[in-house]
């Protein structure tokens, strides 16, 4: 079967609607950008990095209010000590590979620097997750140029997913993993806004694999498709939320913290050795850099936020589930291979659970 999406299977997730694309970028003004590298000489890549750029690339000079919340810590985000002390990004988000997150965080300054984006410092936000089974992480694939790439190629609309960008060497559930997006549509007393997604999906074992509630991992057993190694069992996660909605940072963090939830429902516990790291922003306050004079600003009662953390979960776990049903079976370094959730057989397990 052609790869799909997971509502493309038939397979609707929770009960809110998602935006015309069920993607982050339904989020007015988030843009997505993807470099993927796939070559095997002089060394094996199965890499790539992922931007997300929110106001349409305004954010350098319309900051926007953010928090992160550390589901469970061996991993990497740069940039999260200035975040939690000032609460906003000034700067895209991007995110690649674990040893890789130097170059990657020196390329968007040089970037800004050569463009004359923003003032005279930056701490972007670069996040990682590991892709060494499949990538020859040593060999430092990435250069400023590829980020340049991903920046340049950053747009709204349809976001591609799975084998793409920095999700290109991941495994997720012992099957092939990788980007996933998703989107909600929230209606609060406040008002009707938009919460999207856009995760990095390297994690977990295939036992604990659920799809709306179907033990499909348990189904398709190690004997039905072959494993990677166990080295695939811990991996990581990166969750990036985005909203229209004027939140302020203690509500962002709010809505990182229930990322957790939707991790859950398809199976994620946070292993000891994952790296699962979520962000959240929020653009429905504008925040201009140097600012002289009172800034005025909005804020969502907190008693009105309920939608919204049920939009989060919700799109996090069909971001999640879309990464699986897009990625491709990919053989990579050593000659390793990494198999693709058989869609077929998804179909079949979850209907006879229905």
């Amino acid at each position: 079967m052609t790869r799909a999406r997971i509502r493309d299977l038939g397979i609707t997730i929770g009960h809110l609607p998602p935006g015309p694309y069920n993607a982050i970028t339904d989020v007015p003004g988030v843009w997505v950008g993807h470099h993927t590298l796939i070559y095997d000489e002089p060394n094996v890549a199965r890499t790539g990095v992922t931007v997300i750029i929110p106001r349409e690339g305004a954010i350098w000079t319309d900051n926007v209010f953010a928090a992160f919340h550390s589901f469970n810590g061996n991993g990497e985000m740069t940039g999260s000590h200035s975040l939690s002390e000032f609460g906003f990004l000034a700067e895209p988000i991007a995110i690649t590979n674990t040893h890789q997150v130097g170059i990657v965080r020196d390329a968007l300054i040089a970037y800004m620097v050569e463009n004359n984006l923003g003032g005279d410092w930056f701490l972007p936000t670069v996040a990682e997750t590991y892709d060494g089974y499949l990538n020859d992480i040593n060999a430092f694939h990435l250069d400023k140029t590829h980020v340049y790439q991903a920046l340049e190629a950053a747009t709204g609309g349809p976001v591609a997913e799975g084998n793409v960008g920095g999700g290109t060497g991941m495994i997720c559930h012992q099957f092939k993993g990788g980007i996933g997006t998703a989107s909600r549509l929230v209606d609060s007393e406040s008002g009707r806004y938009t919460v999207g997604v856009l995760v990095q999906a390297n994690y977990g074992t295939r036992p604990q694999l659920r799809v709306d509630g179907v033990p499909v991992g348990r189904e398709l057993g190690d004997d039905h498709t072959p494993l990677p190694g166990k080295e695939t069992r811990d991996g990581s996660i990166i969750v990036v939320i985005a909203t229209d909605a004027p939140l302020i940072p203690i509500q962002c963090k709010r809505l990182a913290q229930r990322a957790t939830v939707g991790l859950a429902r398809v199976g994620g516990v946070g292993h000891n050795g994952s790296g699962d790291i979520f962000l959240a922003f929020a653009t429905g306050n504008h925040l201009p850099p140097g600012a002289t004079t009172l800034i005025e600003l909005k804020m969502v009662p907190h008693h009105h936020l309920n939608p919204f953390f049920e939009g989060v979960a919700e799109a996090v776990e069909e971001a999640i589930l879309n990464a699986l049903t897009a990625a491709e079976t990919m053989t990579g370094y050593e000659g390793r291979t990494v198999y693709a959730l058989p869609l077929d057989d998804l179909q079949r397990v979850v209907a006879k659970y229905r």
